[in-house]
């Protein structure tokens, strides 16, 4: 890779993030998963990034180890330290690098399109500032400027330059807003995605279980479907042809009223899961099974 890409060693450190900053303190919320699903469809709906998951990724036949691994690169980057970033952003680079083919309309892409892969990288911040407004802790000003300039540092590691992201909070709502509607569309990707968070295929702890998943599949699935839903801009709801009504938005205001509410009564480790799922899941980010996820996001 050429060296102006990846930043070396020495400089890692200064790019990671620290228990001090606001990354660290707030990206591991319990209640952040609950945007991976709108993530996810903001990541797929870009054309090459859509064809990518299309042709490569599975996500159809294995969402749930897909997220495992989405968790394992995200909480590796944010909370594993310099090291195991530094080394974790190279993997993912490189696994990227093997990522290519042609769109629906005949357009060769490669994963590695600046727009496309910064775009991802975007959209990890969009989803974490987004669910602390709607389910958690509002972030203030101060804290959406200090988190996307960590965000941006923390860019650098996977190879996501300092010009392929605007500088500044209201910058990069600028182009969050600008590429949501200039570039983003139902690729084939979104309706695969919609459909899986739709029906979700029952993960491993219930496959000796086939009634209880009976009982847990609609409810998962409406509440996927809730919050996915309910965080897109109604632009892009009309043009992924999501359906919402006023109860939905009723149901998901109780939601996250009451998900708010919960916030005194969330112990730490709610409050920041990153640090316990780093342990909890080191055996298989050691055996480097995050390296095989195809695209990277939140859910």
């Amino acid at each position: 890779m050429p060296p102006s890409t990846m930043p070396p060693p020495a400089d890692w450190a200064s790019l990671t993030p620290h228990p001090a900053t606001v990354t660290w303190q707030r990206a591991g919320d319990a209640r952040v998963l609950l945007a991976a699903g709108y993530a996810l469809l903001l990541q797929v709906a870009h054309p090459t990034v859509g064809a990518g998951v299309s042709e490569h990724s599975r996500f159809r036949s294995d969402p749930w180890g897909r997220l495992l691994r989405t968790l394992d690169y995200a909480c590796t980057m944010v909370y594993g330290g310099p090291r195991a970033a530094g080394e974790m952003g190279r993997r993912i680079r490189a696994f990227h690098r093997q990522i290519s083919g042609s769109r629906p309309d005949g357009r060769r892409y490669h994963a590695l399109e600046r727009p496309a892969y910064a775009w991802v990288h975007a959209t990890l911040a969009q989803g974490i500032v987004l669910a602390h407004e709607r389910f958690g802790r509002d972030l203030d000003g101060e804290e959406r400027e200090r988190l996307w300039s960590e965000w941006r540092s923390l860019g650098r590691l996977l190879g996501v330059r300092a010009e392929d992201l605007p500088s500044g909070w209201r910058a990069f709502s600028d182009y969050f807003e600008e590429t949501a509607e200039s570039t983003l569309e139902r690729t084939p990707a979104v309706e695969e995605v919609l459909e899986a968070l739709a029906r979700p295929a029952p993960p491993a702890v219930f496959e000796r279980f086939p009634p209880a998943w009976l009982l847990a599949r609609p409810q998962l699935g409406h509440l996927v479907g809730l919050t996915t839903a309910g965080l897109l801009a109604p632009v892009l709801r009309r043009r992924f042809c999501v359906r919402w009504t006023r109860v939905n938005e009723l149901e998901l205001r109780a939601l996250a009223a009451a998900l708010r509410a919960s916030t005194p009564l969330m112990p730490p480790s709610l409050r920041n899961t990153g640090p316990g799922y780093l342990r909890w899941r080191s055996e298989a980010i050691e055996r480097g099974d995050v390296a095989s996820a195809a695209w990277r996001g939140i859910g």
